[in-house]
């Protein structure tokens, strides 16, 4: 089956227009998104078995930007969350609670919660500790809570991850195995971020405060940004910082329909001004490694950043060559993504967006120097949505709802559905994604949602291009969807029924 994702330079070019045209009116610091199951690894002592106490100070390697402001240093809770306030080193950390987030009165502030609740760090059992993974620009930072008793529960255990990104600014909980203690507090437990104040934070679905369970989970925390900078990542042939950008690349992906005008400066003050043009667009950064330029277009100036790459470094640890990931051939690793996430294949762990780790589907089959392609469409697994061609997206597979379809294996012959066109469940699949219609498409103002499939529907949510929820509504059979507040672009639409979930492409003018 041919990938349903949008080309690279058209999907890049929407998420552009919408980032201009809608991120500086988003209600929202944050977005949340499913996605696979990933674990780093992490060996650096963070705390002992102290109880209800936060960590000494612990230094990073690189600065982290949490709602607006700028970090290079937090606090780990032996409760299970990373704290930004760095007065709170040593000091007590609360165990109760019963707010749900966002709540100026909840006890927590300024925190990334892995799992907030109340743990049992004095018994020994269980280990918090700390690493650091990547090369930078693009580093990472985890903490792993690992196989830590529930107070009152001691047989009860909660092992789980945060990963905070370098430069990206993304933040990732990995739930491995999250247990509860419904006899102490109500079991109460939160994963989420919540801000300065309480006023400002956001959970996954179902992870807010309350008695819950999760195993092998995976969620992404993507900040909105009121600017945009459009990035030009290329290899280094000798690793000296220092090569050549053809700048009609930049040209050409801001402004595909006329490039023309698109004018580069080396500065802003000569951007606004349009003095001091750079006429030779074959140009080599005079800073090693970073380069900053300005681009004038229709009145708007935007930020050009040049980055210099090591590409020995495999940056997303996915096992594809960095210098591979440029898959539309222009020499610019950053305008190429796959699955329209927003995050560059080159730095992404899933380049389909289909819920399995790339580096699991870029194998090669039978030692033929081509990777793995199930369903012979020419399109690799890892770059393919619909790994199997049987019209069912993979992530459409997931029939028991844990967000991994890697264990959805309905014949049990130890293969999972998602990779096997004739499973009747697949078929069975594909009828309930058919039954389903999404009217006028596109549209300006308004969408018809059509149910035949006999499932009811619980829940409908619309997702930007890079994966950022924007509107959700409660039950939808059969009624008119207004979408006039919406901005103009590509839309990943979440239909919740009683008998699994489908995903729908959706355009609004």
């Amino acid at each position: 089956m041919k990938n349903n994702y949008l080309s690279f330079k058209t999907a890049y070019s929407i998420v552009f227009l919408f980032v201009l045209n809608t991120f500086h009116s988003a209600a929202q610091d944050y977005a949340v998104s499913a996605i696979p199951y990933h674990v780093f690894s992490a060996d650096l002592a963070v705390q002992g078995t102290q109880d209800d106490r936060y960590s000494n100070l612990i230094q990073l390697p690189f600065n982290f930007e949490f709602y607006g402001i700028s970090y290079n240093q937090l606090v780990v809770s032996t409760n299970g969350y990373i704290d930004f306030r760095s007065e709170m080193a040593n000091g007590f950390s609360p165990f109760s609670f019963s707010q749900t987030i966002p709540n100026v009165n909840f006890p927590v502030k300024n925190s990334i919660l892995g799992c907030y609740q109340d743990l049992n760090n004095a018994n020994g059992e269980g280990t918090i500790t700390y690493g650091f993974a990547g090369v930078a620009p693009y580093r990472k930072f985890v903490v792993l809570f690992d196989n830590n008793s529930l107070f009152a529960c001691n047989a009860a255990k909660s092992t789980f991850q945060m990963i905070l990104y370098e430069t990206l600014n993304t933040i990732d909980i990995q739930l491995i195995d999250k247990q509860t203690c419904g006899s102490w507090g109500g079991g109460n437990s939160v994963t989420g971020l919540i801000n300065s104040t309480g006023g400002a934070g956001i959970s996954p679905p179902g992870r807010n405060t309350g008695n819950w369970t999760a195993f092998h989970e995976g969620w992404r925390f993507t900040k909105y940004d009121s600017s945009f900078t459009y990035l030009f990542a290329k290899c280094d042939d000798d690793a000296d910082g220092l090569v050549s950008f053809n700048l009609n690349v930049v040209k050409n992906d801001l402004l595909p329909v006329e490039p023309g005008l698109v004018k580069l400066f080396p500065t802003e003050a000569d951007a606004i001004a349009l003095t001091n043009e750079i006429e030779n667009l074959e140009y080599t950064n005079s800073t090693a490694f970073n380069e900053l330029l300005y681009a004038s277009m229709n009145g708007a100036v935007v930020k050009v950043q040049l980055r210099v790459l090591d590409c020995a470094n495999d940056y997303d640890g996915d096992s594809v060559d960095t210098a591979f990931e440029d898959l539309n051939f222009d020499t610019n690793l950053a305008n190429d993504d796959t699955d329209g996430d927003g995050i560059y294949n080159f730095i992404d762990n899933d380049d389909d967006g289909d819920m399995i780790l790339t580096s699991y589907e870029y194998v090669f089959n039978r030692g033929i120097a081509a990777a793995l392609d199930t369903d012979g469409d020419g399109i690799a697994n890892y770059l393919d949505n619909d790994d199997d061609g049987d019209g069912v997206l993979t992530i459409n597979e997931d029939y028991n709802n844990n967000n991994n379809p890697a264990d959805d294996d309905s014949n049990g012959d130890s293969i999972p559905d998602y990779l096997q066109q004739t499973v009747a469940l697949g078929v069975n699949q594909a009828q309930l994604q058919n039954s389903i219609s999404l009217f006028p498409n596109p549209s300006t103002s308004f969408v018809q949602l059509a149910n035949n499939s006999g499932s009811k529907i619980q829940s409908v949510a619309f997702y930007t291009a890079a994966g950022q929820l924007v509107k959700t509504i409660s039950g939808a059979e059969s009624q008119t969807i207004s979408v006039a507040e919406l901005a103009s672009g590509l839309y990943f639409v979440k239909v919740n029924l009683e008998a699994g979930s489908r995903t729908y492409k959706f355009t609004k003018n």
